[in-house]
């Protein structure tokens, strides 16, 4: 990443070199289309935020016109690249040392901008008006501090999975990232600035300040500059990454030479924040005196938290502000704190993002004409730094270089996203069945498969844009990007919240289209459909010559052997088998309403999906299919899947019934990504599934059926289908390459249609 300025080691630590140029491609990105500036000016970091449009490349599907004498020899559909204009949220974070020299790169970079007023907040904002105004020629408009801090939290929290997280020190991984809550609120805010503000937020605009200390940053800073003549407070944190307090805290074992046990305490608890310095004759070390007043403060404001947290009756209580700045020996103290005084039943949560929540909200209080909140947002891998380690003995020189610039982007979906209405328990729903952030092993095998599979994905993209010849320029910087992401992941597993086979996924997706290679399988995607559409009423006919139990497993059949292209699905037992108890639900009343999430052009969705679908409509089922909103390896994508349907249909009076009678319906899922996330769902579909009464959802393929929403529970029925495509994965689930997954699900106390056994395997 490049840098706004040098630092001079030869100085002080805060002469800048200013002949260093800053690549806008780098850093302040897309400056040419940005408006409505927003900036919090802390007292030693600045967090500016700005909103831009970004042009790219999306691939478009368009239906040729068929007679009856050209059907078979035209081309299904023609795919054609176009431009795009979304709009991108930038967040960049420095270090105050570089303001100058970064508003004078802004100032520079700016084309016909219509900002001409730029929000401000923090304390900085007061100390840097003149500067801000004189360099940029916008005229400062401050808003409050705290209002900002609850916006920008609301924000990060609905719009960023894996936001929160609990630091546990001594685990495996020290990052336990939190599912995204549907309903945020009530909760309580601790922000640790100089001071600490204790903040109860109730609604979006419904927040009280209910407490505070004067002990926090500030405390910390002042007198551990007193202590330790260290004037710098990262140098501080870094010296008490070293300390060891016991040599200067009392503990209960000093005093009772063990523990207390009548009272609950251990010997190795502190009974006296520096007692030892009072009666020591010696001198302590600035390492182990910055120890023990970090755990002092620490604590301190751990209990403090806890006891507005039990007074308020909250359980959700979130750290942020300048103390924290993600340094692990905070982090842990606060947890200990916190866990000690409430004995687990209130958690210490973190926010990955927690620098940037007063940018935010300054920038959402001068934008409401754009209602940001009306829409859903997600976070660009591809431009964001992600959350960098802290751990003194962990790449130190990347943590030294994550304190001079941080960068989070977000764009602007096309969708408002929502719960799939048919999960169990939204709150504890969790997409993926691997925590690679959690589990080395796992971490270190996909890791090295991605990497494997880059040149591929490489030559992929090239061939998808045969005619330009600047293609090979871009197909290189997206190699030379993802492959930096992949190694910022093997050092940082928690840079983007937990690591799983879907992020790395949508990581690539992301880095393929920052490079605009919008869909690499396209060409492939049309072949493969072009040629399934010409078996399909023989695939049709000798199914309806079978018996009605040999036909039940021949489409069963069908859409695991059309998953994998291979018909290896034949042999049972298969490693998750569940068939029999599906037969008997088959051979009792039709369910009202299917949700298909399909998966696979070609093979999988025309010989595969579409009989299966077939059967269940001839039963009297509505169906709703379910297919990506855009482009996602060889995914159907919902523009391609209404070309496929209409050429079906004229092909078969049931299908063709399904969609005149509005029995039949296709709908975008939200999603461009390989996997599914059901808490991240297109508003319209989770409508549809309501207002059908849906009582069944069918998912299939690994990446959705086996990646994500294995361990999913539904309130209705639910089945998933997929073939073992990787023969580690197949290993880690007990079984062999191209076993086959067939999992029928009744939810728990829910009897069956037909009254049968229908316990899932």
């Amino acid at each position: 990443m490049a840098e706004c300025g040098g630092v001079d080691s030869s100085t002080s630590g805060h002469t800048m070199d200013k002949s260093i140029t800053l690549p806008p491609d780098e850093i302040f990105r897309n400056l040419e289309n940005a408006k409505r500036f927003a900036i919090d000016i802390g007292g030693s970091l600045t967090k500016l935020a700005y909103y831009s449009t970004v042009q790219h490349k999306v691939a478009k599907v368009r239906s040729f016109e068929h007679n009856a004498k050209d059907a078979d020899s035209d081309k299904l559909y023609e795919i054609s690249v176009q431009e795009e204009v979304t709009a991108r949220l930038h967040f960049i974070k420095f270090e105050n040392a570089y303001i100058e020299t970064c508003l004078d790169f802004i100032r520079d970079h700016l084309v016909n901008t219509e900002t001409k007023v730029i929000k401000a907040t923090g304390g900085g904002a007061h100390k840097f008006k003149e500067l801000i105004e004189r360099k940029l020629g916008l005229k400062v408009d401050k808003e409050d501090e705290m209002t900002c801090l609850i916006k920008g939290c609301n924000f990060v929290l609905r719009n960023i999975p894996h936001e929160a997280f609990v630091y546990a020190k001594h685990a495996d991984s020290e990052f336990r990232f939190q599912t995204t809550h549907p309903d945020i609120f009530p909760y309580l805010l601790i922000n640790i600035g100089s001071g600490v503000s204790i903040v109860k937020v109730e609604s979006e605009d419904k927040f009280e300040r209910i407490g505070g200390s004067s002990i926090g940053g500030g405390t910390f800073w002042g007198l551990g500059a007193l202590l330790t003549k260290t004037k710098r407070f990262d140098e501080l944190l870094q010296l008490a990454s070293k300390g060891q307090h016991a040599s200067v805290d009392m503990l209960v074992k000093d005093i009772y030479g063990g523990s207390y046990g009548s009272l609950g305490l251990t010997g190795d608890l502190i009974a006296s924040s520096f007692g030892k310095s009072a009666t020591a004759d010696k001198e302590f070390s600035k390492e182990d005196m910055a120890k023990s007043l970090l755990h002092m403060i620490s604590n301190d404001i751990g209990q403090l938290a806890c006891l507005y947290a039990k007074l308020h009756n909250l359980s959700r209580v979130y750290f942020g502000g300048f103390f924290i700045r993600g340094h692990p020996v905070t982090m842990h103290t606060i947890t200990y704190s916190i866990n000690f005084f409430t004995k687990g039943e209130v958690q210490a949560l973190f926010l990955r993002h927690e620098g940037y929540l007063g940018a935010i909200g300054a920038f959402l209080k001068g934008a409401e004409e754009d209602n940001p909140n009306q829409y859903s947002w997600g976070e660009n891998y591809a431009g964001s730094s992600g959350l960098m380690s802290v751990s003194p003995d962990m790449n130190p020189m990347q943590r030294a270089r994550s304190g001079t610039f941080d960068m989070l982007e977000m764009d602007r979906l096309e969708r408002q996203l929502v719960n799939l209405p048919l999960l169990q328990d939204p709150s504890s729903y969790i997409p993926d069945t691997v925590d690679l952030t959690e589990d080395a092993l796992a971490r270190e095998y996909w890791l090295y498969c991605f990497e494997e599979a880059l040149d591929g994905v490489v030559k992929r993209a090239v061939a998808s844009q045969p005619d330009i010849p600047e293609a090979n320029e871009r197909a290189e910087k997206f190699r030379q990007k993802y492959r930096h992401k992949l190694q910022t992941l093997r050092h940082q597993p928690f840079a983007y919240g937990s690591l799983t086979v879907r992020s790395l996924l949508d990581t690539r997706e992301h880095c393929l289209n920052e490079f605009n290679f919008p869909d690499p399988y396209s060409k492939i995607k049309q072949r493969e459909n072009d040629v399934a559409l010409k078996y399909y009423q023989k695939a049709v006919k000798s199914m309806e010559e079978l018996s009605w139990e040999q036909r039940q497993f021949a489409l069963v059949r069908g859409v695991l052997a059309g998953n994998v292209f291979d018909w290896g699905a034949k042999a049972r037992p298969w490693l998750v088998d569940s068939y029999d108890q599906w037969l008997e639900r088959m051979r009792g009343p039709p369910h009202k309403c299917a949700l298909f999430f399909v998966d696979n052009s070609g093979v999988d969705i025309i010989l595969g999906v579409m009989p299966f679908v077939r059967e269940l409509l001839s039963r009297g089922t509505e169906v709703v299919l379910a297919s990506n909103s855009g482009p996602a390896l060889n995914d159907v994508t919902n523009g391609e899947l209404q070309i496929l349907t209409e050429r079906i249909a004229a092909m078969d009076p049931v299908i063709q019934a399904g969609l005149r009678e509005d029995r039949l319906t296709l709908v975008q899922s939200g999603s461009s990504s390989p996997c599914l996330d059901l808490s991240r769902l297109d508003k319209v579909l989770a409508m549809v599934v309501r207002e059908r009464q849906t009582d069944l959802v069918i998912i299939e393929g690994m990446g959705r059926a086996i990646h994500t929403n294995y361990y999913a529970m539904l309130s209705c029925e639910s089945l998933k289908m997929a073939v073992i495509k990787n023969s580690w994965l197949a290993d880690r689930l007990g079984g062999k390459l191209f076993s086959v997954v067939f999992k029928y699900e009744v939810p728990a106390g829910k009897p069956s249609q037909d009254s049968a056994a229908l316990t899932p395997s």
